[in-house]
């Protein structure tokens, strides 16, 4: 997922300001402050010489892609459709992204409107309709094609809208003073980057870090839980998804997604375990990080703290079709051809094939072709994607310990 942050992450509310002079302010101090931190969509995370690493693109083709004649594009065009429709609604005129190489929306309206058309359980009518609507590109760090690929899930939670018995750790809503600012705004060069805080006297300043807010240092007007968990370390692993489903006591269902962040930078708790010497890098997953915790209730929070990030969550609708949570791009992910990448690089709604280095719960090498559709503040780099694996069991356990090595391909319309 964001798992999720910032799964996406890294999104959602607008903030207009009634004076210039304020707007000046928070210019001056987000532009300070953006040399500390980073905020992203349910994770954050410092910037690092592979941030800096220029996205150039290389010409290639349909014959580069690796393992594309078995792909079977199930699921796929339901993707695509999907952010097709946000595609659509946007003025022909308007740039897809801030780089010229991804052309205009009306670029790409055409093959969306084709799309609509083709059936997408047809594996050959969709090969056809992609090979004849786009070009492939190959991305690389500076000309290097590879690099690092991970995995998140929606969590699988049990939850109660009151407090009570077992269910006593709250997911908390998103404070009403809570101001979050995309930096891109303001200066280009910053451009998928983000700060947040609140806003005293016409400063904004730093909010409370997951130490200060799991004690209870949030003013209690600020924000409310918007449902109750029966289990802490869900309540901490969720914030790392960014978004999840909540079987409730009575019965019912809740799911939940992210809703802003208080600004801190992510510090991934399994890396703090490295360091600490509990564990080898390639020992690291979710699941050793949950037994570490089940087995040191007395060191759990303090190990927690040292992630001073922490997500705020909302209560999303569930429409009924079993679609995924919604990503950075504002529509509902697609178990298994849904992507996050990093959105200061690339722009969202567009396939994307990938050849990793990691075997799908089948098996099978994990080459297939995806939609660019979400974020997280962890996902930085020219060559970085997080593989959306949908909610259940399976998708955690085939999440978890994702670190896979791999490049993607980019699919752009023959127009450009």
């Amino acid at each position: 997922m964001f798992f999720r942050a910032i799964k996406e992450g890294l999104y959602k509310g607008p903030f207009f300001f009634r004076e210039v002079s304020m707007i000046k302010k928070i210019l001056f101090t987000v532009c300070a402050a953006s040399l500390l931190t980073a905020c992203a969509t349910g994770k954050t995370t410092t910037a690092t010489s592979d941030d800096k690493t220029p996205l150039v693109l290389k010409a290639a083709s349909f014959s580069d892609l690796q393992g594309w004649e078995k792909d079977d594009m199930a699921g796929f065009m339901n993707a695509y459709n999907t952010s097709c429709k946000r595609i659509l609604k946007k003025s022909p005129a308007d740039k897809f992204s801030s780089n010229p190489e991804w052309g205009t929306y009306g670029d790409w309206q055409a093959a969306c409107k084709e799309g609509a058309g083709i059936n997408p359980n047809d594996t050959a009518g969709v090969k056809n309709f992609l090979q004849n609507n786009f070009k492939v590109v190959s991305a690389t760090a500076n000309g290097n094609p590879q690099g690092l690929f991970t995995g998140y899930y929606e969590s699988t939670l049990n939850g109660s809208r009151t407090k009570h018995g077992p269910y006593q750790y709250p997911l908390l809503g998103r404070p009403t003073d809570l101001v979050m600012v995309e930096l891109g705004d303001f200066r280009s060069e910053l451009k998928g980057q983000r700060i947040a805080g609140r806003v005293i006297d016409g400063k904004l300043k730093p909010y409370e870090s997951r130490a200060d807010i799991e004690a209870g240092k949030l003013p209690a007007e600020q924000t409310w839980p918007i449902v109750w968990l029966d289990d802490k370390h869900d309540a901490f692993f969720v914030q790392v998804q960014g978004s999840g489903v909540v079987h409730l006591d009575d019965g019912g269902v809740m799911r939940v997604g992210y809703d802003g962040q208080n600004g801190h930078v992510y510090n991934a708790v399994g890396r703090e375990l490295v360091k600490r010497g509990i564990y080898k890098k390639e020992e690291v997953s979710m699941e050793a990080i949950r037994t570490w915790l089940r087995q040191n209730p007395s060191e759990a929070d303090e190990l927690l703290n040292t992630n001073p990030s922490f997500v705020f969550f909302r209560e999303t609708p569930d429409d009924g079709t079993g679609a995924g949570p919604q990503g950075g791009e504002g529509v509902k992910l697609t178990a298994k051809r849904s992507l996050a990448i990093d959105h200061g690089k690339l722009p969202y709604g567009f396939p994307v094939y990938v050849d990793l280095d990691y075997k799908d719960e089948n098996g099978a090498p994990l080459q297939r072709l995806l939609m660019a559709q979400d974020t997280g503040g962890a996902i930085k780099g020219a060559v970085r994607g997080d593989f959306y694996w949908g909610g259940g069991e399976t998708a955690e356990k085939m999440a978890g310990p994702m670190k896979a090595r791999g490049k993607y391909y980019f699919l752009l319309p023959k127009s450009i």
